[in-house]
């Protein structure tokens, strides 16, 4: 459980890193959302697989 906690806050983390920048160019601010969420769905594949 506690494996799942720290990924949460990697992601979480990293997700306001993205977003706190000031990017001026709307592609890389996408591209940074875009990780993110690839991210957040390798987290929620590895609570998957600790589930099972």
């Amino acid at each position: 459980m506690k494996k799942i906690a720290k990924i949460f806050l990697i992601l979480f983390t990293i997700s306001t890193v993205f977003t706190g920048c000031r990017e001026t160019t709307g592609d890389k601010v996408e591209d940074a959302v875009e990780d993110v969420a690839d991210g957040v769905e390798d987290a929620a594949d590895d609570v998957e697989d600790v589930v099972e």
